[in-house]
């Protein structure tokens, strides 16, 4: 594990931050400082993921939100849980009903694909289980924000222009007109240093904090947004949001090297990162920004995803089992696809048995990978009045196909995008890691992780290589610092380079590593946005 700030192969914009007592890494400064705050006030690494989620909320609005879902990997007194707080379609949601109103497929905004959100419950569980602080004293950061107002950062201001010119062009009626009210007051989104502020988010997330995120699932804010998506003919009810509960879970892990990755279990799509890093552990780490790495990467990749949407779905509906799609067996006959040229992999035969993301760590050896959305920005468009809260459209990933493993069903959870990563080394914590953005997720915990293992990366310099994502087919982006001799190389063998002029889409990542033998955490930041470490 690589410490040193000055070994990394090519021009960074930053060093790796170092801290011995505590550590936040995440996409926004205000916020990493709000879980600073809570380390410094007597809290631990999981308070201070709580108070920088919740922070996170109002902070970069454009990402997630208290109506999206969250997922955690927690390493605390030598082991690591999972939790799951994705929430279910509504009991009133399936193929059939959608079709008796003419809906063919899913829509992305409005009242039909809002599903139960979870992001709250995980604030309170993890609160609950693992923190030392009140949950409301958590909560206290984030209130302060939404109520006195923050200067918007320029990054942030741009997502969320680009969102509103969506939204104005493709949403109207007084469904969504709560969400222009509260996310363009003044008739446009807030530019680069405009003063923004949310009294009714900061309501909310006081009336969370105050019940123990019970209002919101049992009480005064359920009833509220049951209520508003009755209103507009929602299937989400307050029976829907009272009978949620986050779950716990056993993470998932493949070997990679002498490592341990570790994701969460379906619904996530974690295990497709894991089922590339299977495919590509059986060949030599070769040279980083090599053609044949590169090569080989692209297509384990393509292998993983085909196996992922055909497979990856609620844990209670899947066909295959985790366990067969992850066997090295498996990984084997899928590795032996893999040819000098590009492929169009479909998926095989296994055997049969918009996000933020934060990185937290204290002196005591407790390490949080959390990560949370509501799904393509703002998620649904609909805002509940008086609230501030913006509802996520995760049912858009469902299919419509009920032959489909991730198909529409009654209380059933999506197929997820957002995903938290966890290294371990013979059992020891190395620490968290994640990359949101969409379907790069699980393609950035890939690159991430062998840039560590394999090339000796530093957190920052393993974060400011130059990343590639695979689109579809033999599609493939790459960022415009990408080198053009290996983009050119690539497409002899087949595949479709395209340089992306957003480098938005290739996601935004943070990462902490630990030092068994000093304790001394070593954090990276997305130099793609405005990421920040806050560190003690």
């Amino acid at each position: 594990m690589n410490f040193d700030p000055l070994y990394q192969p090519y021009p960074s914009r930053r060093l790796p931050a170092y801290a011995r007592k505590g550590m936040v890494a995440t996409s926004q400064p205000l916020a990493a400082q709000a879980g600073l705050d809570i380390l410094k006030a007597g809290g631990n690494a999981i308070d201070a993921a709580v108070a920088t989620a919740a922070a996170l909320t109002v902070l970069e609005p454009a990402f997630n939100g208290i109506g999206g879902d969250a997922f955690a990997l927690v390493w605390t007194n030598g082991e690591l849980h999972g939790l799951n707080a994705s929430g279910p379609a509504p009991a009133s949601l399936s193929i059939d009903a959608l079709k008796e109103r003419g809906i063919e497929e899913m829509p992305k905004y409005g009242v039909v694909p809002i599903t139960v959100p979870g992001a709250p419950s995980a604030w309170a569980e993890l609160s609950r289980r693992f923190g030392r602080l009140p949950f409301e004293q958590t909560l206290a950061p984030a209130v302060r924000y939404a109520e006195e107002g923050y200067p918007v950062p320029a990054s942030l201001a741009y997502f969320w222009n680009r969102a509103y010119r969506i939204f104005g062009s493709r949403l109207s009626g007084e469904v969504h007109a709560e969400w222009f009210r509260t996310f363009a007051p003044n008739g446009h989104a807030p530019k680069a240093g405009e003063m923004w502020s949310s009294p009714h988010h900061a309501a909310s997330l006081r009336e969370i904090g105050r019940t123990d995120a019970e209002s919101f699932y049992r009480g005064e804010l359920a009833a509220k947004i049951a209520d508003h998506l009755s209103e507009y003919g929602g299937f989400l009810t307050s029976e829907d949001l009272a009978v949620y509960r986050p779950e716990w879970v056993k993470p998932v892990s493949a070997r990679y090297r002498d490592y341990e990755v570790w994701e969460m279990p379906p619904n996530g799509q974690g295990m497709i990162a894991l089922m590339a890093l299977n495919i590509l552990d059986g060949f030599a780490a070769g040279e980083k920004d090599s053609v044949p790495t590169l090569h080989r990467q692209l297509e384990a990749m393509k292998l993983a995803f085909a196996d992922g949407e055909a497979y990856i779905a609620d844990s209670k509906h899947m066909r295959m089992s985790v366990e067969g799609l992850l066997s090295r067996e498996y990984a084997e006959e899928r590795r032996k696809l893999i040819s000098d040229e590009a492929a169009l992999p479909g998926p095989g035969t296994p055997p049969s048995d918009g996000t933020v993301y934060l990185a937290a760590a204290d002196g005591e050896g407790n390490m949080v990978s959390f990560i949370q959305s509501n799904y393509m920005g703002f998620g649904s468009g609909i805002v509940v009045p008086g609230t501030g809260i913006a509802l996520q459209n995760r049912g858009h990933s469902f299919s419509m196909d009920p032959r489909h493993d991730n198909a529409l069903a009654p209380g059933k959870r999506s197929y997820h995008t957002i995903i938290p990563g966890f290294l371990t080394r013979g059992g020891e914590a190395v620490g968290p890691f994640g990359v949101m953005g969409g379907f790069m997720q699980p393609q950035g915990h890939v690159q991430l992780v062998m840039n560590t293992i394999d090339f000796d990366l530093n957190p920052q310099a393993a974060l400011d290589s130059p990343r590639w994502m695979w689109e579809n087919g033999k599609s493939v982006q790459v960022e415009p610092d990408f080198p053009i001799h290996l983009a050119q190389a690539l497409m002899r063998k087949g595949h479709e380079i395209k340089v992306a002029t957003d480098k938005g889409v290739f996601g935004r990542g943070q990462i902490i590593w630990r030092d068994p033998a000093s304790g001394v955490l070593c954090g990276g930041t997305e130099t793609r946005t405005d990421g920040s470490i806050a560190a003690w």
